[in-house]
């Protein structure tokens, strides 16, 4: 009972951090919603370029309707709708964040104006430095557990019922976007639906760049007298299973539990903390793994 009750403390003191971290989080995914709407109202709209996703959707209203629909407007409407479609297949913690995200992402849509002449006159250099502005901006909003909606639920829904990777799907949204913007007289261009295209290959490219790390996967060995209490710990909080191995220590002779866990990078920060308020004298052994597939992680596939 007392080991209990030590095990329930060191869990409160770990817990401790936690809101203080949500609040971080959401205050960076809030800054990382304004460089996106920045090249939306200031670059692309200006030259007429429609970009992938759900901006693109919005664009595209905005451009048929000669402004009546604010793409702020549209944004938040539509995202409700993907919400309340794809309710069933989303878990409560996305639909928070989602919707947090999405509130961002419209604020800034109404704060920003529109500008009547693009920030960068030369619409390659726009496309290729929004795109990057872009990139880098969502990419942080992902790297903190955010999202803003849009193509991400759609692709949710298609990966669902059509049976599709959720990355091809994403990119068969987009397509359709940009491609559909051609029929648009302010956008009819094949220049113009090229530069879309480059313009969500280069935010796509700098999305990726920032999540890395995040999509690396790791693997810990964490060696500790404590054992029980770290994989109980690790298993409710962040979570993941665990395996535990019988080592024999070559120095001291002495018989030795370890603890063997394979996370993502972006949650080994969580598992160091947990670790060292349970035992801050337990040994950790953290290596990068290529790739790691099954049960919470990608899809098995042939390489």
């Amino acid at each position: 009972m007392e080991k209990k009750e030590r095990f329930a403390d060191k869990i409160r003191r770990y817990r401790k951090w936690k809101p203080w971290v949500e609040l971080k989080e959401l205050l960076v995914i809030a800054i990382g919603c304004a460089p996106f709407a920045i090249v939306v109202n200031r670059l692309l709209i200006p030259h007429a370029i429609v970009g992938g996703g759900l901006a693109g959707v919005c664009e595209i209203l905005y451009f048929a309707t000669d402004g009546l629909i604010p793409v702020w407007a549209s944004n938040l409407v539509i995202n409700v709708a993907l919400l309340i479609a794809a309710i069933k297949l989303v878990s409560w913690q996305f639909v928070r964040r989602t919707v947090y995200g999405v509130l961002c992402l419209t604020l800034w849509f109404k704060i920003i104006p529109i500008s009547e002449v693009a920030e960068i006159t030369d619409p390659f250099m726009a496309v290729i430095l929004g795109g990057l502005f872009a990139g880098v901006g969502l990419g942080i909003v992902l790297l903190n557990n955010g999202s803003t909606g849009g193509t991400d639920i759609t692709a949710m829904i298609l990966s669902r019922y059509v049976h599709l990777p959720l990355g091809r799907a994403m990119l068969a949204c987009n397509i359709l976007i940009i491609s559909g913007a051609y029929f648009l007289p302010e956008v009819h261009s094949i220049e113009k639906v090229l530069f879309g295209l480059c313009y969500t290959f280069m935010s796509s490219t700098a999305v990726d760049w920032v999540m890395t790390r995040v999509r690396q996967s790791v693997q810990f060995f964490i060696f500790s007298s404590e054992y029980h209490e770290i994989a109980r710990a690790i298993m409710t909080q962040i979570p993941r299973g665990v395996t535990i191995l019988d080592g024999h220590g070559g120095y001291t002779g002495k018989d030795i539990k370890v603890i063997t866990v394979i996370a993502r990078k972006n949650e080994s920060t969580r598992i160091f903390r947990l670790v060292r308020a349970i035992d801050p004298n337990a040994f950790v052994s953290e290596t990068q793994t290529i790739g790691v597939f099954g049960q919470g992680f990608d899809s098995i596939k042939e390489k």
